[in-house]
């Protein structure tokens, strides 16, 4: 009975991990201006991190090493140190926004200024990160995030046209928007389901717990089982953001605007709830990228790390945790948009993506490491044709947001 608890925690984590400001803001902008024309987009972001979670957890289980624990060694440090720095850059911006996101929920839920509340999430977020137990942290953040079902819900409230919603799912288009908006919405969503922390996040987190070859039944289930539905709740951003705001023609540009159709379904129950969730979501992908650049850093440079050591075991990874939020602080406090820091964000990661992934592959496919549990032929079909997909994102990313000033 302890063992499925256990397994049903790390699922149910897994979902909140998975929704973080990126979703929140891309998800529904899409739903806003293209109704249900960027559905597969999650579908196939769900495949792909799915694919590639189980692969680095596989790692970490079977090795008992974190990803990027490998990728220097496997790889070489030149080649380990450019994606070192690209991830970390990434990472840190994407704390940045995440903090912005959680400043963002907090000035919904009380009318105050988000600069004000930023210094207080850092605070909070620094505080969680060096007291609260890792396992502890992951189930509470985790399972507050399902607060974000109230979105599906409100699709019951709401006057919504199911016929017209799977109609759009079924046969994209840029609804009059032009076809450059819209791949640029589709590669900064698609950036925003696969964001470079949550596998790193997902590796090492697999040694913070100790997995071994007896545990990949369970971490398989977290990635099977958690990440689709974490794909589901940004769906039902999506759908809500369509059946609300798309007849409209409305552009999305606040948090506000995003809860807005469950405060239209459920009036201030609805609002209470929507900012639980949003809090939720961006604390414990606050907790995630702060965690992750952390990781990293300590994991390419040989340093003790983990939430497991004594801060005076690992000073050096708690050292970089530590700046990692105060970066992230900084920039914010340039009274730079949390919402239009995120959509830079996406296209920043969707550039970076390769560099992420393309060692997982290769990693996953290393006797030396895995032993006969590499992957196998399906799997490695998988992860080719969705590393096709990320660099093709990646390539498209930067002229896609020139071309159109960010999909305005």
């Amino acid at each position: 009975m302890k063992k499925l608890l256990a397994a049903t925690l790390g699922v149910l984590s897994a979902i909140g991990g998975f929704v973080d400001i990126g979703d929140l803001v891309a998800a529904s902008q899409a739903g806003a201006r293209f109704g249900m024309g960027h559905a597969w987009v999650l579908v196939a972001g769900v495949v792909g991190i799915c694919a590639y979670a189980e692969m680095a957890g596989r790692i970490a289980a079977v090795s008992g090493r974190a990803v990027f624990d490998l990728v220097r060694e496997r790889l070489g440090p030149r080649v380990a140190l450019l994606n070192l720095v690209a991830s970390y850059l990434v990472t840190v911006l994407t704390l940045a926004a995440e903090l912005g996101g959680v400043a963002l929920a907090l000035q919904l839920a009380s009318r105050v200024s988000y600069l004000l509340w930023v210094p207080v999430a850092a605070f909070g977020v620094w505080l969680v990160l060096w007291r609260m137990r890792f396992q502890l942290m992951e189930r509470v953040f985790g399972l507050a995030g399902l607060a974000l079902v109230v979105f599906a819900v409100a699709l019951f409230r709401l006057p919504t046209d199911w016929g017209a919603l799977a109609r759009g799912a079924l046969h994209p288009g840029a609804a009059g928007q032009g076809w450059a908006a819209y791949w640029f919405v589709a590669v900064a969503l698609f950036a925003s389901t696969v964001s470079p922390y949550e596998v790193f996040f997902f590796s090492s987190g697999g040694v913070e717990e100790k997995w071994s070859a007896a545990d990949l039944a369970d971490a398989r289930a977290s990635v099977l089982v958690g990440f689709p539905v974490g794909g589901f709740l940004a769906l039902s951003l999506v759908a809500t953001a369509a059946v609300v705001f798309h007849p409209t023609g409305t552009t999305l540009s606040t948090l506000d605007q995003v809860a807005a159709p469950v405060v239209i379904a459920f009036g201030g129950v609805g609002l209470a709830i929507a900012a639980l969730a949003f809090f939720a979501v961006t604390f414990g992908a606050a907790l995630e990228t702060g965690l992750s650049a952390a990781y990293t850093a300590a994991q390419y440079f040989g340093w003790q790390w983990g939430k497991r050591v004594s801060p005076r075991d690992a000073a050096r990874f708690h050292s970089v945790l530590l700046i990692s939020v105060l970066l992230g602080v900084l920039l914010l406090l340039t009274s730079v948009d949390p919402v239009r820091l995120t959509e830079y964000m996406l296209v920043v990661s969707a550039v970076a993506l390769p560099l992420t992934y393309l060692p997982i592959l290769i990693v996953a496919n290393d006797r030396t490491y895995l032993g006969d549990r590499v992957n196998g032929p399906l799997l490695n079909l998988l992860g080719a044709v969705f590393l096709v997909v990320i660099v093709a994102a990646s390539v498209a990313a930067i002229p896609l947001a020139v071309t159109t000033g960010m999909g305005r």
